[in-house]
C-alpha cells in the first residue's frame, strides 16, 4: 500500500463500507457519525480528499470515491476483515470483541503479514459477521441479500451478514444462535408494532425482533 496516513485510510474504508450494502449517497453526517468526528472537520477533510484525487464530492451532494480511492479502501477492509477473522479464528476472540481490535491493528501491519494470515486462514471469502473479504486482487466477492426486515414471511432463509456496529446486539444473537450462515424463517411480520417473528434453526418457538435488529441482519435464499 501507499503511504496514506491512518486518517485518509479510515475515511476512505468508511466511505466504502457505508456504500457496501445500500445505494442511497454517502454523506457528511454519515461519515461524521462513524468517525466521530464533528461535520466541519469531516467537510474539510473532503475537500483535501477531493484535492488529491481520492473522492469525489459535490457542494452539498453525496460522496463516492475515486477509482484511485476505491482502490486503496478495498485493501483496508480487506485488512480489516482478515484480521477480525484471525482473532476470531486462532486467537479465540469473540465476534463481538474485533471489531475495535482490528481498528487499531490494521494501520500496524504489514501488507506480507496481511498475506500471511490470509494464507493462514484458508483464504476465507467472510469475516466472523459474514461480511465478505475482498481478494488480493480486489475483487469483489459481496453476496447478494437483502434486509431481514424485507424478507418475505414465510420464506426459508439463510443468514448472511449482520452489522458488527453493535457488540451488545452481536452478544445477544450469540445467545440466541442467530449467527451467518444459520437458517431461518420469518413467521410473521408485524410492521405497525415494528416487530417481526423469526423461527431459527436449532432454536424451539420463535423470536421475536425489533426494528434496530431486523436493520442488522441481512439474508439470502437458503438452498434447495
Amino acid at each position: 500500500m501507499s503511504a496514506l496516513s491512518s486518517s485518509v485510510q479510515d475515511y476512505l474504508k468508511v466511505i466504502l463500507t457505508l456504500s457496501e450494502w445500500s445505494d442511497a449517497p454517502v454523506s457528511v453526517k454519515q461519515i461524521a457519525d462513524q468517525l466521530s468526528l464533528r461535520t466541519s472537520s469531516v467537510s474539510e477533510a473532503l475537500r483535501k480528499l477531493a484535492d488529491a484525487g481520492l473522492v469525489h464530492h459535490e457542494p452539498y451532494g453525496g460522496i463516492s470515491l475515486t477509482a484511485e480511492g476505491r482502490q486503496h479502501a478495498i485493501a483496508m477492509v480487506r485488512r480489516h476483515r482478515l484480521i477480525e477473522t484471525f482473532l476470531v479464528n486462532t486467537l479465540g476472540y469473540s465476534w463481538d470483541e474485533v471489531h475495535e481490535e482490528a481498528e487499531i491493528l490494521e494501520h500496524a501491519v504489514s501488507d506480507g503479514l496481511v498475506e500471511r494470515i490470509d494464507k493462514h486462514l484458508g483464504y476465507p471469502e467472510r469475516d466472523p459477521h459474514g461480511d465478505p473479504i475482498p481478494t488480493r486482487d480486489g475483487a469483489d466477492r459481496r453476496q447478494k441479500a437483502e434486509l431481514l426486515a424485507d424478507a418475505e414471511a414465510g420464506a426459508r432463509l439463510r443468514v448472511s451478514r449482520i452489522s458488527d456496529a453493535d457488540p451488545q446486539m452481536l452478544r445477544y444473537f450469540a445467545e440466541i444462535g442467530l449467527l451467518p450462515g444459520v437458517s431461518v424463517r420469518v413467521v410473521e411480520h408485524r410492521r405497525f408494532a415494528g416487530v417481526s417473528t423469526v423461527q431459527i434453526d436449532g432454536r424451539d418457538g420463535g423470536v421475536d425482533l425489533g426494528v434496530l435488529a431486523l436493520s442488522a441482519i441481512w439474508v439470502e435464499s437458503a438452498p434447495a
